[in-house]
């Protein structure tokens, strides 16, 4: 029989810190980092002296901006961390960490639950298939209720939560929590845990709750059913394994609570990490566009992917997730996307906003690399004799713009640069001319992503600049089709002419753009089919309304002709371009602004006066919920008029209320 041996990536995990806004990310991260012996002192937030949110627009305005990677060691195991913003305006900095990340943790307030962004970053962190803990937070505060948070978790993100905790005390008199896998009381007494026997006052509830997790255990995980009904209790060692397991599917959530700022709570989420979220080995080998697979393997040929950009004083950083192989200093890596090669200058391991040298980075490691030149996010570097191409993070599409402009006469060339800089290191970011009136443009994800921008032009440029008000990004849809648009593109001047003729159905359709071929005997051949489709494509630029971007709809090739010597790829583009641009122009088309769910936290007696106004908004109302003494109302307003509504929304409410915001796609205006 063969010994098992060892793979020092089983001690590896890499996660990332999910959550909205306000929830206690950060914190979590700094109480991690402090427990493990990462940092000497515990950073706050509200002091401005957390280690990732280490930029200076973070700590003024007391938010994380920027995914920031940390390391620490837990338990015999490196944890490599990443904090993400948790502002809807930087949910691709989200989406970018995803991208790499084998595990997370869900941060969710004691008293809200689930709020809007922890829905979006949720359904995000589904996409891309990533193991999730969950961590129920602040429970110190008034109004917290672990049973509430957890139900709501359970109506609105679908999984099913796997309460392994009990809180000790409520509000300010929550002082530890209850293991129900080891029945045995946690409390932390200024700061120290102290482990002991469960309170006799819990200990029939304790026991009830452990019974309930059982149970609900044994519905999702055959082998622990089959213990549950042959023994009077299911041990530690078999539900440990079997919330493993199910963490790993995804089948079930595991849900600790506590609260970070008071440090009660982090050890056993710490240990939850290290217990339930999968190492690289535990992961799916990562595959190429081709189909290939390449293993977590330091043996195995170069893999990693660039998911962040970042120039700094001491140059410019590329940072790597390296899924296999082994990357050394000096080495000669190729950028599969462009087939160029670039050179390894320094491998830094990333606490925030300082680095160490390391030699080396294997397999499974989250690094930072200097060197590469035209390395971009989501680009692919990996050994120039195994060529590995791996699919990018995916990148949102901008819906706010403003005009930006140097105060300085001689400041035009400063400022496209540092422009096109900014856009390399956030894809969310588009800068662009705009013809009519010769402006530079640039786009992002909201008004505060935008602010952001335009402060560290001030700030890490060094240009003072005018920023217009913003724009929001409209798009055309089809509202009714038409059928049998035939268009002939004929072209002579001399030499070989172009001919191309196609017919097409154009229809309406909930969302994007889908293009199908009906073409029967070999009339249009394939690579012209093709080209007709990238024509279409082509004029998805600029719809009649207004030049917008167009979506929403269906093309069918239905017929067509082509010329022995005068047909090509080239002519059959251009027809289906000019096709689709003539049969929009024949069909019903509908303008579509962009939309924002904004949920309003408001005291009971004012709720009146912001449902008013967010009428006013062309709002629509979906929802109004009680809660601690408040009001939490839910609508659907255009983007545009979202501008500007913090200090609309603070002035009618005294300062008392709050809201956020999450994108819902676009909907025809609603005038009124």
């Amino acid at each position: 029989m063969r010994a098992h041996v060892f793979n020092p990536l089983q001690t590896v995990r890499n996660l990332g810190i999910l959550a909205h806004v306000d929830a206690g990310k950060t914190t979590v991260t700094e109480r991690m980092l402090y427990l493990t012996g990462a940092t000497y002192k515990r950073g706050e937030v509200h002091d401005g002296t957390t280690v990732t949110d280490f930029d200076p627009q973070e700590r003024d305005r007391g938010i994380t901006i920027f995914a920031a990677a940390v390391s620490c060691e837990w338990d015999g195991h490196r944890i490599n961390l990443i904090d993400t913003p948790g502002h809807v305006d930087f949910s691709d900095e989200v989406e970018r960490s995803l991208r790499v990340l084998d595990g997370a943790v869900a941060v969710f307030d004691g008293v809200a639950g689930v709020e809007p962004q922890s829905e979006s970053v949720w359904r995000r962190a589904d996409r891309h298939g990533v193991p999730r803990i969950a961590f129920v937070n602040k429970l110190d505060r008034a109004g917290a209720d672990l049973d509430a948070a957890v139900e709501s978790i359970r109506r609105r993100l679908h999984p099913a939560p796997l309460v392994v905790q009990l809180p000790i005390g409520r509000e300010d008199g929550f002082a530890g929590v209850v293991d129900l896998l080891a029945m045995r009381a946690l409390v932390w007494d200024g700061g120290v845990l102290e482990t002991g026997p469960v309170p006799e006052h819990l200990l029939e509830e304790a026991r009830r709750r452990r019974r309930l997790l059982e149970e609900a255990v044994a519905e999702l995980h055959p082998g622990v059913l089959e213990e549950f009904c042959a023994e009077p209790s299911v041990s530690e060692a078999t539900l440990v394994a079997a919330l493993r397991e199910l963490t790993a599917a995804g089948a079930g959530l595991v849900v600790l609570c506590g609260s970070a700022y008071r440090d009660r709570g982090i050890e056993p989420l710490l240990d939850a990490v290290v217990r339930y979220l999968p190492s690289p080995l535990d992961v799916p080998a990562v595959r190429g566009q081709d189909g290939q697979a390449r293993p977590a393997d330091p043996a195995a040929p170069l893999a990693a992917l660039a998911f962040k950009v970042s120039a700094t004083a001491t140059g410019r950083l590329t940072y790597l997730r390296i899924y296999s192989g082994t990357l050394r200093k000096g080495d000669t890596v190729l950028d599969a996307g462009t087939g160029r090669t670039e050179r390894i200058g320094r491998i830094l391991r990333v606490q925030a906003d300082r680095h160490a040298e390391a030699d080396r980075a294997v397999a499974g490691d989250i690094v930072a690399v200097v060197g590469p030149k035209a390395a971009r996010t989501g680009t692919t570097l990996c050994a120039p004799d195994a060529p590995l191409l791996l699919e990018p993070p995916g990148a949102t599409e901008p819906v706010v713009s403003v005009a930006v402009e140097a105060r300085g006469s001689g400041d035009g060339d400063r400022l496209a640069a540092a422009l096109a800089r900014l856009a390399e290191e956030d894809p969310s970011l588009a800068v662009r001319s705009d013809a009519e009136t010769g402006q530079t443009v640039l786009s992002g994800m909201g008004e505060l992503h935008l602010e952001v921008a335009a402060e560290k032009l001030r700030r890490d440029h060094r240009l003072e600049v005018r920023v217009g008000r913003p724009q929001v990004a409209f798009r055309e849809t089809v509202a009714r089709g038409v059928s049998g648009l035939l268009y002939r593109h004929v072209k002579q001047d001399g030499g070989a002419g172009q001919f191309a003729h196609v017919v097409i159905d154009v229809e309406p359709l909930d969302e994007g753009f889908a293009f199908a071929s009906a073409v029967t005997g070999g009339r249009v051949p394939r690579e012209y089919v093709r080209a007709v489709e990238a024509g279409c494509r082509d004029a998805l630029s600029g719809g009649p309304l207004g030049g917008h971007p167009v979506t929403g709809l269906r093309v069918t090739l239905t017929d067509g002709a082509t010329h022995v010597k005068d047909s090509s790829e080239m002519a059959f583009r251009t027809a289906g371009r000019l096709a689709l641009r003539e049969a929009l122009r024949q069909c019903a088309m509908v303008l579509l602004e962009p939309v924002v769910e904004v949920t309003v936290t408001v005291p009971d007696e004012m709720a009146g006066a912001v449902l008013g106004d967010l009428s006013a908004r062309r709002g629509r109302i979906s929802g109004s919920e009680a809660r601690a003494g408040a009001v939490v109302i839910t609508a659907v307003v255009p983007l545009a008029e979202v501008f500007g509504y913090a200090t609309r929304l603070r002035s009618r409410t005294q300062g008392r209320g709050t809201f956020t915001t999450r994108p819902a796609g676009y909907a025809p205006p609603n005038r009124r």
